[in-house]
């Protein structure tokens, strides 16, 4: 295979190919001046891509269809068969809108902390801000924190009160186009503690107390018996 070179749409190195989601993209491999028949194979990541006999020799096609999400940053690689280190990859750069998710609505108790996960998928990634009742919502350092990764875009409140009641708006703006999310947040009335110890205490006294009156009345106990 000394001196084989193999081109894929053109391409003998490996390259990054752009596309949007949904139309279908072919991939073309083809052995460049052979003096024989060559074998190609074609891979998705690390798994084989299934061929047609008749397009395996020379030439071979592939088709991607529909193109979605999860072919986003995948290498479709041909290679030789008889000598696999001869192959060309093409890395799918599937761009898209933002995509948003997360729970809608979120009952917590007074005091206690919340957390506001909005779950963002876009490429390229988007710039995300957060809103509170149609308004930018003002950040206090010590109560508010934000965290932020290529597909979350998460909030968290400590010890909330009622004023924090209200709807949080996620907004994502990418060049694609903007995506928006509400989060209804409930703050609920604490709830009463019941200490643990008050209450066992409580028991053990009225059971002693219920013990101690048998024990002062047997004798009318036994003559009613």
């Amino acid at each position: 295979s000394a001196g084989l070179e193999l081109s894929v749409n053109n391409h003998t190195a490996d390259f990054t190919l752009s596309t949007e989601l949904g139309p279908a993209i072919s991939l073309s491999c083809l052995v460049q001046d052979s003096s024989q028949d060559e074998e190609l194979l074609w891979y998705r990541g690390e798994g084989r891509v299934s061929l047609k006999d008749g397009n395996k020799v020379n030439l071979s096609n592939i088709c991607i269809s529909p193109v979605n999400e999860s072919d986003n940053g995948v290498a479709f690689t041909c290679r030789l068969a008889r000598d696999k280190s001869v192959q060309v990859s093409v890395i799918l750069d599937v761009q898209f809108p933002p995509r948003l998710s997360g729970e809608e609505t979120l009952h917590v108790e007074e005091d206690k902390d919340a957390t506001l996960t909005c779950n963002s998928k876009s490429n390229p990634q988007a710039q995300s801000t957060w809103h509170k009742d149609n308004q930018s919502l003002t950040l206090q350092q010590s109560r508010h924190e934000l965290y932020q990764t290529s597909e979350v875009f998460r909030l968290s409140i400590r010890k909330v009160k009622k004023s924090d009641n209200g709807t949080y708006t996620c907004v994502v703006q990418s060049p694609l186009g903007n995506g928006t999310r509400d989060f209804h947040l409930i703050v609920e009335d604490k709830k009463p503690v019941f200490p643990k110890e008050a209450v066992i205490a409580a028991v053990v006294v009225v059971t002693i107390t219920i013990l101690f009156g048998i024990v002062a009345r047997k004798d009318k106990i036994f003559k009613v018996w």
